[in-house]
């Protein structure tokens, strides 16, 4: 077939629907374009509301193809969704003893495993049978509420999970069993004994998944090399590769970190309780300890772009990357808004309610526009681009937002 040598049109969202049906975009190009486009996203709003948990809905996460969703609640029970259809096709009794913080369903498994993890420092696992019921058992315990786990990519069995006891665990589901790595602890001059790190977040490096960082009580999120580690608990020393910090926030004693996310390019995004959101480029590592730090190292840092506007003080809340290239922050907040920034120069695109309280949990869709969300309220909200003539941005913007000086 002949082909006529256009030139692509730019600028705007629309233009992409001409180049595509003139064939001068690929079908790959204009998804990605579509699911990119600022208009798209200033067009996010209420798509539906998933009920069925008695208490506070505390996470949310769409499986590998994004057809099925998992919860997890104050209730104690995980809940298995239709998204699409807003319907639920599971609901068991997690065997937790106190509120699930996270649920996440292992890659390969068929959705068939679902780790957990709560407030009585237990991870389980839910196993669900040809029958259709639910096997559950504990897989480790940590002294102290568990917040985050992460799963290895693409892996059905290997995990990590951190607890506020500062203790950092593997487990492989083929051995049943968890491995402790090490304890994290805080960086002291003196040699009275180091004090453990609580710590609320894990997140694995999904470019190189021998780095994981974690964060908790403490100003710096640490990056380790789980190859420095011997999986028999040998070896428990605590011994980050790189540590990531504002310049401000050096030897800071007010802040700790709730919620970390990687992009898939590597950039680790840092949210603080009681402070902002940071992005840190790989090359903006202050090394392995901050004792040896020089003051000039410290000033020829670049520094991190910042996400301001939403409040972050009375839960630990969650942060994520939107958009197929991760063109987009989003965080919730405790004033009950839903904050969407563009990632590049942190511009506030969009910003609607999404709880009545507080939100604190956002998910987003693995390849459209679309995420779920959770916080104080007894449900799970689900988000796409809708038609309306709603602002991108609330009037009363400078009333809902907190900028923290």
């Amino acid at each position: 077939m002949e082909t006529t040598n256009f030139k692509r049109i730019k600028h705007g969202f629309f233009p992409e629907i001409i180049n595509r049906e003139m064939r001068i975009s690929s079908p790959q190009t204009f998804s990605r374009h579509f699911s990119s486009s600022q208009v798209i996203v200033e067009k996010i709003d209420l798509y539906g509301k998933l009920n069925g948990h008695e208490g506070c809905v505390n996470t949310v996460e769409f499986n590998f193809n994004g057809d099925i969703l998992v919860s997890g609640s104050d209730d104690k029970h995980v809940m298995l969704w239709n998204w699409a259809t807003k319907t639920k096709t599971l609901c068991y009794a997690s065997g937790h003893l106190d509120n699930i913080f996270q649920a996440r369903i292992m890659p390969l498994t068929d959705d068939k495993r679902i780790i957990t993890s709560s407030a009585d420092g237990q991870v389980r696992l839910g196993e669900i049978l040809e029958n259709g019921q639910v096997k559950t058992r504990r897989l480790g315990k940590h002294q102290g509420r568990v917040h985050s786990l992460a799963v290895e990519p693409g892996s059905p069995h290997i995990f990590f999970s951190c607890g506020e006891d500062g203790l950092v665990q593997h487990y492989d589901l083929r051995c049943g069993s968890a491995s402790k790595l090490f304890h994290c602890f805080s960086f002291k001059e003196t040699n009275s004994p180091p004090l453990n790190i609580r710590l609320n977040a894990i997140m694995i490096d999904p470019r190189n998944p021998n780095y994981f960082a974690i964060g908790g009580s403490n100003e710096y999120a640490r990056v380790y090399d789980i190859r420095r580690y011997r999986l028999d608990g040998s070896n428990v020393l605590d011994e980050p590769v790189n540590l990531f910090c504002p310049r401000h926030l050096l030897h800071s004693n007010h802040v700790h970190i709730t919620g970390l996310a990687y992009s898939k390019a590597s950039e680790l995004l840092v949210s603080y309780n009681d402070e902002l959101i940071y992005l840190f480029q790989k090359n903006m590592g202050l090394g392995p300890s901050p004792l040896s730090l020089e003051s000039e190292t410290q000033l020829s840092n670049e520094e991190p772009q910042v996400y301001a506007g939403h409040r972050n003080s009375r839960t630990v809340k969650g942060v994520s990357f939107f958009g197929p290239k991760d063109e987009y922050v989003m965080s919730g907040s405790d004033c009950g808004h839903i904050f969407i920034w563009r990632k590049k120069d942190a511009k506030l695109v969009r910003v609607m309610v999404g709880d009545r309280r507080i939100v604190n949990h956002l998910e987003p869709h693995p390849c459209m526009p679309f995420l779920a969300t959770c916080g104080f309220d007894k449900d799970v909200k689900l988000w796409a681009p809708m038609a309306g003539d709603a602002p991108a941005l609330p009037k009363n913007l400078k009333k809902v937002s907190s900028r923290i000086q």
